[in-house]
């Protein structure tokens, strides 16, 4: 019995144990799913959250502005109608949101379960760094989701919203651009703030090193302040700020990671 159970696994038996995993996976998406789905009240209340003119962001802006002796009232003094255009698009908003947000909350065990199918085959200390990268890349997502929804998102919102050609114009925004502009921006956000293990990933390839990422971080400056301007269509320099900073700090932090010996 010990002699079969040490056989090695054919090709067909991998993919046999793959396949479990992702039914596994799935079945956690669908239960993540309904309970998103059911929680409809509470789900698109954190979701049109960032569309009030009383939203933390803008609550802590005023207060902080007070602070200083400074009058940014008018920062909450807005208000932007939104609809919906067909019969079905609020349906299929709802479950394209509860679908996204079910994705998000099941990560770690989509991470978990992913790396449970392949650990078998990796070295003791291949294994427990995999594990540290696979920890701080869900963080640092995270994170930048968490950051895109409390500050980008509603001041790009704000300004989007709100901005005209003409005031013979009204805005009113469709709820479907709406929630594409937030599902966006918090991919985006996502996305890089996986610059850190981007660059380790690079930096163990030996593509890049600490003194490469020091001598160009001009250029890298220069980059960001342009991703940051795409980002953020606000105009001004405060927004600009916001966005620019954690990346810029995301990488000299990624020098500093380069730089720690492995």
């Amino acid at each position: 019995m010990a002699a079969h159970q040490d056989k090695p696994m054919t090709f067909w038996d991998h993919l046999d144990a793959l396949r479990n995993v992702i039914l596994r996976i799935l079945a956690v998406a669908v239960v993540g799913f309904i309970v998103a789905f059911c929680f409809k009240e509470t789900l698109f209340r954190l979701i049109l959250a960032p569309s009030s003119p009383d939203f933390i962001l803008y609550r802590w802006i005023t207060a902080v502005a007070g602070a200083m002796g400074i009058d940014a009232s008018a920062l909450q003094d807005f208000n932007v109608d939104m609809f919906s255009t067909t019969l079905t698009a609020q349906f299929m908003i709802h479950m394209k949101m509860a679908f996204y947000v079910s994705l998000v909350v099941i990560m770690p065990y989509t991470l978990y379960a992913l790396f449970g199918f392949v650990s078998p085959a990796l070295h003791q200390n291949e294994r427990q760094g995999s594990t540290k990268v696979i920890i701080w890349s869900y963080i640092l997502f995270m994170v930048g989701i968490i950051l895109d929804y409390l500050i980008i998102f509603p001041l790009a919102f704000r300004f989007l919203g709100t901005y005209q050609v003409s005031s013979s114009i009204p805005n009113v925004i469709t709820l479907e651009s709406y929630t594409d502009l937030l599902i966006t921006l918090t991919l985006l956000m996502g996305i890089l703030f996986e610059l850190p293990i981007l660059a380790w990933f690079l930096s163990r390839m030996g593509i890049i090193d600490a003194a490469f990422m020091k001598r160009y971080r001009r250029h890298a400056i220069v980059v960001i302040l342009i991703i940051a301007a795409i980002i953020t269509p606000t105009t001004d320099i405060f927004t600009l700020t916001i966005v620019t900073l954690p990346i810029y700090l995301l990488y000299e932090l990624s020098i500093a990671i380069v730089r720690k010996p492995t």
